[in-house]
Formats: C-alpha cells, structure tokens, sequence
C-alpha cells in the first residue's frame, strides 16, 4: 500500500473443434477420484438473487474438518504431480538459474551502505553493510540462522540515520503481520524489546536515531489473526529501549476506522509526513516539524479533498515538492508552500505531464531524477528544481524497468536497480552532477540473452483500444500455429505489468515455448484514466483484454487453444478464475494462484476491506449486481468442460483469505463435467508474498509444469553453442 495491491466471439469453428477434441480427451482419460467436501445447505437472498453457500464452512480456517479435507486435497495433487514428467525437469533448470549471486539496492545511512546479498540458494538473502568507498563488506543479520527452513521471513529494515541501530521486521510465514527488533550494530546484539502487530507500515526514524515511526492494528483475536478485519490503525513513536507498552500514538482517524495511516520521514528527518487513504490511488496528506518533540505534535494538513495521489518528495527551504496526478492524470511534479498549500492554482509546476506515466520523482543535491514508463518500459531524465530539463539519463538497455531508488536530498549519488525480459537485475550507482552511471553490481548468469528476444506488439480490444503486450520468444521464432504459450496479466490496482528477469520464464523460452504477458486496462499503463477503465463497474473490460490477447496469439499462429496455457496470481488470480468460468474453452490449461474468487464476500476478511475502491461493495445493490455477473465462485456451472486447471493458496495467506481458493476448488471439482484434473495444492508456513527459496523452486516448477504438460510443452534441446554466463 505504502509506496506507492473481455470477452468476444472469434470464429465459429475453432471453438467447435476444440470443443470436440477435449471431449475425446477427456473420454480416454481416467477421471480424478476427489476427496468429498461436505456441502451444507446455506442460500442468502441478496438483492432479490438467491445464491447459494455450499462451502461457506470453509471460512472457519480452523475446522477440523477443513484441514482433514486440505490434507486429502494435497494428497491427491502431489500424487498427480509426481506423474507429471515436466515438473523435475523444470526443477533442475530453474534451480540452476536461481544459483547464482544477487544483490539489493543498498540504502545509505552513517557512512556506510546497508543491502541485502544471496549467494545463490540461499532460502533468504543476508543483510550487509560496508563502509561507502571500501569492497569489504560483513553480514549484519542473517535471517537463515533464525529458521533453516525459512518459516520466519525478514520482512524488511531500516538503518537508523547514524547507522548504529537496524530497526528489522520478522513474520511469521511472511504473514502481513509483522514484529519489529531492534539490533544495535555497535553492541552486535538485538535489543530486548520488540514491537507487534504492525501491518502495513513504514520504519520512519527521526534525525538523532532515538526512535521511530510505526503504523499497527488493536491486537487481533488469537484465533483469528489471519481472516480478521482490519481497523483502526494507528501511528506510534517507539523510543529505543522502552518497552512498546510505553509506545506514543501520534496519528489517527477515529472517524475513518477502515483507513490506512502511515508516516515517512524525509529532508534529514525534519518532517514527519503522514500520508492517510483508503482508495489505492488517492490520498490525503499532513505534516509536523520535528524538533525536539516527537510526539504530541502539531499536524498540519496540506491536501484534505481525497481527490488525488500525493506523494512528498522532499522539502527544499519552505518549498515541499509533490508528486501528484491533481490535473494531470499521468503525474507531475509541483512545488508547494509549505506553510500555504492552497489551490492547485498557486503551484508551480516543475516536472510537467508528458505522455509517458510518471512513476516516480527523487530529489538528489537540488536536482529531480524522474522515473517515467512510455508502454511499460522505464526512461529516466533529470530535471532542476526549477523545472529545467537537464538532460536524459541512459539505462543499460532499451527495454527494461528501472526501481528501488535510494537517495539522499543533499547527495548527488542514487543507487538503482535494472532488469528486463532477458537480463537480470543488476545494481547501478548514478551521480546527478556528472550524468555518470557506474555498475555496483552485475550477476553471472547461465543464460545467454543473445539467443531470445522481446518485443512489444499492440491488439485492439473491446471499445477500439488499444493494448499492449510482451512477447518473449526464442531468437528467429516462427508462429506454426501450435506453441506452447503462457499468456499472464493482472489488470487491477493502477499496476503495470513491467519488464523483468525471472528464471520460470527464461527457462520456458529456452525449451522453446512464448511468454506472453498484456498491460491490460484496471493497470496503470497509461495512467488513470486505463485504470478507471478497468475498476468498479467496468472490469469486465479486464476480462475482455485478457480475451482478446489470447485470440491475438491464436489470429498469429503464435499457438491454438489447445496449446494456451494462462496464468495469474492475486488479482491476476481473480482474472484466470473469471476466463476459466466465461470462457473454459478457450484456453488449455489454467492457473489460479492465490485469487480473489468470491466477490460476494471479499470485504469481509483480513483487508478485504480496502479493495472496495477497486471492486465495489457487495452490499450494495448496483454493486452486488456487476460483482455477481463475474465473480468466478459464483459463475461455475455443472456440466461444463473445464480445461485441467491448478488451484493454489496458503494456509497463512492473510492477504487474500485462502477460504477463496478452498470454496472455489471444491466447487470446480463438484461441478466439473469431464476427466480433466482440478487440483487444489495448499502451502504451509508461507503467505500470499513469500516463500523460501528452495519451497518457491519447487512450487514454481509444479505449477508451470502442471499447466506445461496439459498444453504439449516437451522442451528442446539446449542451444547448440553453450549458453555463456551473463555479467
């Protein structure tokens, strides 16, 4: 939260035919044997429709009943995958191109430069710090000696601004949830008192390092930390040392229980910014200057109308320069009184709106390096504080994403990070005096981006748009009408779908098959307005891009449906579970990982609550009814031929409620009218955003080798001149 969480008809007779061949499938194959799950006889009345609750005992995550149902269901499935013969094969390959060195975008605090560091397997990276200027280097925690088998995940951490404490967040599983230690470098020891049931949160030290700034919930009910409701969150200072029982509220609103309050401190820790909002893309934004008081301090509010994003950058003198879409739907930059926000009439605009989105802006020695996408991919140019433009800053490649910017107001060094499709991330190091750019860190991988190729091409959806999506393929591929393809996406939350390095996808090009991956509307590719377009009442044209990037694959012979295969996690799992219910037969397999799958009831669970914005309210009526139409619990059908499709979650999945994938699987597997598999495989000791290394190999290689081995995926022959490392 902090940082800134379609359907047409194509031809007549591919649907038929695909139709009849999965029937002839489906015939030869021997049909699963699923654990019964106990159906009760629960129907509300919502709005005049009667919609049936089958499953709705499964929202109790602590029944018996449903773990012995879980057991069985994982039993089933790693039997079935254990047959499956791509799985080890994808195992072995994906695990060769984790193995290798990777590093984090350092941050500066003290003198010293603060990242994290992987050797290669490691189940999770090391904290490091060194001296800025010298190559030695030292671990300063290690998460992997907290838990081997990485059960308890580093969530994250901050150095204090003199860089003698590390202020660090531990969870349980990598559960929301988080529990913040202290660790004193100088002493090498972690401080007795920690800080609980913080969510959704930054660590914002003041200048003389004493304490920090922390957003928590009321302690939730044992029993209950995963599904429950979240309100009344509230900003605290913690003083080193103290017990967090003698913690200071210093921000909340009462009269908004439902909304996020969170604090960050910038300019040399003079000013506390607490940035309030329950709409993922609008917020309201106050101010408190920090000087020997740190708490019972004096707010002033600067944008109080809820009716854009505001997002402080820095203060220069009494100048607070903002990063806003006010008036400008793709993002500028203005320079704002601080004593006097008034209208947007008294601003100056510094950074103008362009064509291209504004991601981000970051304010170094008096300058602005401002982060901008034109079609997902990243530029970054540099800017006075006047509004001057200096000059384009060059990236190492032209189609990549830039991220993780780390800087400091009066230093001209920012550090960064770079990937795309075909090189993998590596850590740069700019000074905005010289222009110059420095690599601090490349990794050396086994795979040689010499051998594939990224393109972006551009289809026409429902209303005449145009969208854009990433084709990753072998160098010199040829559409033949039958590759197997993986189409992703996610459409939601003012999220762009960006260029990356990610090991399942150079390993699937490298056995031959097309990654296909659309910036569909609901995402922030094109600003707001693409964004609007695809929320509320208007997500179905979501559904409809997805669609329409499938047809576009097949129209150039790229693939077939029965060689489609679709993925999606989150709300990208919201977006497969919705083309598996509106369209089961265009596709040839579906994974469905961690979705938001019953829109009825969404609200109601852990922060549910906040996606109400995006989605709507089920109870409401006008609401209730564009959320019934697709939501894919309630629009699976008996008698349809769902194509073999996965189903995953985690028991401690406290983001997206796991009762969403437990009810939606058992319902597939009741109503599923031919022998194709319907698999639910539920994780232990992981969350919605995080798994140990060795687990996330291992599960990453089931899924894709689950939706592979159903689309005809059988690899080729490694490239005849050996692949050289990369770096």
């Amino acid at each position: 939260m902090s940082s800134r969480t379609r359907r047409l008809l194509f031809t007549h007779l591919v649907p038929v035919v695909l139709i009849a061949g999965s029937l002839v499938t489906a015939a030869a194959a021997p049909r699963l044997s699923y654990p019964p799950a106990y159906r009760d006889r629960v129907v509300t009345n919502d709005f005049g429709t009667l919609v049936p609750g089958p499953y709705r005992w499964m929202e109790k995550l602590d029944s018996p009943r449903l773990r012995r149902w879980i057991a069985k269901e994982n039993a089933l499935t790693l039997r079935v995958l254990a047959t499956n013969p791509l799985v080890p094969r994808l195992e072995a390959q994906i695990r060769r191109l984790w193995n290798h060195a990777r590093e984090s975008v350092p941050v500066e605090a003290g003198g010293r430069l603060f990242y994290t560091k992987n050797n290669g397997l490691e189940n999770q990276s090391v904290v490091m710090e060194r001296r800025i200027g010298s190559p030695k280097a030292r671990v300063v925690l290690n998460p992997n000696i907290l838990s081997p088998n990485g059960t308890i995940a580093l969530a994250n951490f901050v150095p204090s601004p003199n860089g003698r404490y590390l202020a660090y967040a531990l969870s349980v599983g990598g559960s929301d949830w988080q529990t913040i230690h202290i660790l004193d470098l100088k002493a090498g020891r972690t401080l007795p008192h920690v800080v609980r049931w913080v969510k959704f949160s930054n660590i914002a030290w003041t200048r003389n390092s004493r304490g920090f700034y922390y957003s928590r919930y009321p302690r939730p009910p044992a029993h209950n930390a995963i599904g429950v409701r979240l309100y009344h969150q509230t900003l605290y200072y913690h003083r080193i040392g103290d017990p967090q029982r003698d913690d200071r509220p210093v921000f909340a609103l009462p009269h908004r229980p439902e909304w996020i309050v969170e604090g960050s401190t910038l300019d040399g820790e003079r000013y506390l910014f607490v940035t309030t909002q329950f709409d993922i893309t609008r917020n309201e934004l106050a101010v408190a200057h920090l000087g020997r008081r740190v708490t019972h301090l004096h707010f002033r509010p600067l944008f109080t109308r809820n009716d854009a994003s505001y997002i402080p950058i820095g203060v220069v003198g009494h100048t607070l320069y903002v990063q806003t879409d006010k008036d400008a739907p793709l993002g500028r930059v203005v320079a704002v009184p601080l004593n006097r926000p008034g209208s947007p009439s008294s601003w100056k605009t510094v950074v103008p709106e362009t064509h291209a989105v504004l991601v981000g802006a970051h304010l170094a020695a008096g300058r602005l390096v401002v982060h901008r996408m034109a079609n997902a991919v990243s530029t970054l140019s540099l800017y006075s504080l006047s509004g001057r433009r200096l000059r384009t800053l060059p990236l190492p490649g032209r189609m990549g994403t830039a991220s993780g910017f780390s800087t400091h107001s009066r230093s001209p060094v920012v550090y960064y990070a770079y990937t795309s499709f075909l090189h993998p991330t590596e850590i740069l190091r700019l000074n905005v005096r010289s222009g110059r750019h420095r690599v601090l860190f490349a990794p050396r991988v086994p795979f040689n981006p010499r051998h594939y190729a990224t393109r972006e091409v551009f289809y026409r959806s429902t209303g005449g748009v145009k969208v854009p999506m990433f084709l990753v393929t072998r160098r010199g591929f040829v559409p033949k009408g039958a590759t197997p393809t993986i189409l992703t996406g996610y459409g939601g939350f003012d999220i762009t779908n960006t260029p990356y390095f990610d090991p399942e996808v150079a390993v699937w090009v490298r056995d031959g098959g097309v990654y296909a991956e659309p910036n569909l509307r609901g995402g922030g590719v094109y600003g707001q307005a693409w964004h609007r377009a695809g929320m509320l009442n208007h997500k179905q044209n979501v559904f409809d891009d997805f669609y329409n990037a499938a047809r576009w694959l097949i129209r150039h012979r790229y693939t077939n449906r029965a060689h489609l295969g679709i993925m999606g996690y989150s709300n990208g799992g919201l977006l497969t579970g919705a083309s598996l219910t509106q369209e089961p037969h265009l596709f040839g397999a579906v994974y469905v990982g961690h979705g938001v799958l019953d829109m009825l009831r969404f609200e109601k669970f852990s922060g549910g609550e906040y996606w109400i914005a995006e989605y709507g309210d089920p109870r409401k009526k006008a609401d209730f009814h564009w959320l019934y139409a697709y939501s894919p619990l309630q629009n699976v059908r008996p008698g349809v031929c769902y194509p073999p499709t996965l189903v995953t979650t985690s028991t401690d999945d406290d983001r997206v409620d796991p009762s969403n994938s437990y009810k939606f699987a058992a319902t597939l597997q009741h109503d599923q009218a031919c022998a194709n598999p319907v698999l639910l495989h539920v994780a232990h000791h992981t969350s919605h955003i995080y798994m140990p290394l060795d687990k996330l190999i291992r599960h990453k290689a089931e899924d894709w080798g689950f939706v592979g081995y159903h689309i005809g995926m059988k690899g080729i022959p490694a490239d005849a001149t050996s692949p050289r490392p990369h770096g």
